[in-house]
């Protein structure tokens, strides 16, 4: 049976000429097209270029392939990686599959092996590929809002929303207001498996705390002066789907043993009951607080956060993904010209000028905002300058703070450069952590240590993958 040839080329990473050869003319006698790497840093190159598959021996005389490996999974977490050992080598084949890889291919090479591999892998891709548009387009045939952007620290950022989706993970959305979190949380949950059952939405910072804890967990008739009849609270009402706990970093210390329990066990009883009550949902929770700082504030459990994270996702500011602030814009613009019945309209140069110049401190929130505004005040077809109110980041009063005001310099030189190169080390870890996912082989890859000592830093710093 013939399998359908990718467009795209697929990358064969061998340092021995003859065995590269040989791989090549089995592959393309296939009709597959084939870029060819003899080291750890010239397949690093090639992978820019996003190839359809990877098969990289594991010994290389410049670099190795658990290297290549760990690049391609950082470039597209998707792209599938057969890797080849010797006879000898199985046990870092299994070790290189639990880091990512699909398959493993011993020496010495069968070419017909090869190829029921590579047809293996790259129909894996493509099922997951389809299976991943479906998806989306069920998604939107549910009316899930789109997330508009093409820069890459977007793109990651989906990325990661993507493999969390297939999964029950807890996740944490992270980023500044207006960014877009309940936008993830909700394209997250039409993603997912619970995509039929209920979004339940609430925000920790929006409901005094007195009423707060009923609207969470509900109470029985009698609870409280005013609770006049049973109420289900929100973890009933999402029970079999998602609830998303915005500003959860607003969420008062006294309601934290309860969540936290919830994710334990989950088990809560309403206000004014004695009824355990079991529910099954996926809590999706959000900030735009630094967590880390609360917890040293004792404002924050820190076991609750290591729970919480257990998915990160850092969704980028607006200013992080300049290219798309245009893009966005004429979304905006397109939408709100035919909510109000207006003609099309564009952007002139020079409110494009202005709008690239400008900061976004409110993000995408702000720029909807400020697109909705134009489109009301342009009496014609092109909205200028003057339509959007904004100022240039240049005559912006609001400056950044000092970072080194933040910094705890008391003592003497050694105990301040003491504290300091723990914070780093402890931050660099946590984010090497997040960005592999938890995966410890690749974290370590990336901070350039051993797992091991990797390991050893993780619990002396009591991080949590």
């Amino acid at each position: 049976m013939r399998h359908p040839i990718p467009a795209t080329p697929i990358l064969l990473v061998e340092d021995k000429d003859s065995l590269r050869a040989m791989l090549r003319h089995a592959l393309e006698g296939e009709g597959y097209t084939v870029v060819e790497a003899r080291s750890e840093a010239e397949a690093v190159t090639e992978l820019r270029d996003r190839p359809a598959l990877v098969l990289t021996d594991l010994r290389l005389a410049a670099g190795d392939g658990l290297g290549v490996l760990r690049a391609a999974k950082e470039i597209d977490p998707e792209i599938p990686v057969i890797v080849m050992t010797a006879y000898g080598g199985i046990e870092e084949a299994v070790s290189a599959m639990k880091q990512g890889a699909l398959d493993f291919l011993a020496k010495p090479v069968d070419p017909e092996h090869l190829l029921l591999l590579v047809a293996r892998a790259l129909d894996h891709r493509r099922l997951a590929t389809e299976n991943m548009l479906l998806k989306e387009e069920l998604a939107l045939r549910r009316g899930a809002p789109q997330i508009i952007g093409s820069d890459r620290t977007l793109e990651s950022a989906l990325r990661q929303l993507q493999r969390a989706a297939t999964s029950q993970a807890t996740v944490l959305l992270l980023g500044e207001s207006g960014t877009g979190k309940e936008l993830f949380a909700r394209t997250l949950h039409l993603l997912s498996e619970r995509a039929d059952a209920p979004f339940v939405a609430i925000n920790c910072a929006a409901i005094p705390e007195t009423l707060l804890e009923s609207d969470l967990f509900g109470h029985e008739k009698g609870a409280f002066t005013g609770a006049v009849a049973r109420k289900a609270g929100r973890f009933e009402v999402a029970d079999g789907g998602t609830l998303f706990l915005d500003e959860i970093g607003d969420l008062p210390v006294g309601l934290q043993a309860k969540i936290l329990r919830v994710l334990e066990d989950r088990r809560f009883e309403r206000l004014g009951g004695t009824v355990s009550i079991q529910v099954d949902v996926r809590l999706v929770a959000a900030t735009n607080r630094n967590l880390r700082e609360a917890i040293a504030l004792k404002a924050f459990r820190e076991d609750l956060f290591f729970r919480l994270s257990v998915f990160p996702i850092e969704i980028p500011a607006l200013r992080e993904r300049p290219a798309d602030i245009v893009l966005l814009a004429r979304h905006f613009i397109e939408r709100f010209c035919r909510d109000l019945g207006k003609s099309a309209m564009t952007l002139a140069p020079g409110a494009i000028e202005v709008m690239e110049a400008y900061a976004w401190p409110g993000n995408v929130r702000e720029l909807q905002n400020c697109m909705e505004r134009a489109v009301l005040l342009a009496d014609g077809d092109v909205i200028l300058p003057a339509h959007l109110s904004l100022e240039p980041r240049s005559e912006q009063t609001s400056s950044p703070a000092d970072p080194w005001e933040a910094l705890d310099l008391s003592g003497t030189l050694a105990e301040a450069s003491r504290r300091m190169l723990d914070e780093l080390e402890r931050r660099k870890v946590r984010d090497a952590l997040a960005a592999a996912s938890g995966d410890l082989a690749h974290a370590a890859g990336r901070l350039g240590v051993s797992p091991q000592s990797l390991a050893a830093k993780i619990r002396a710093q009591g991080l949590d993958r």
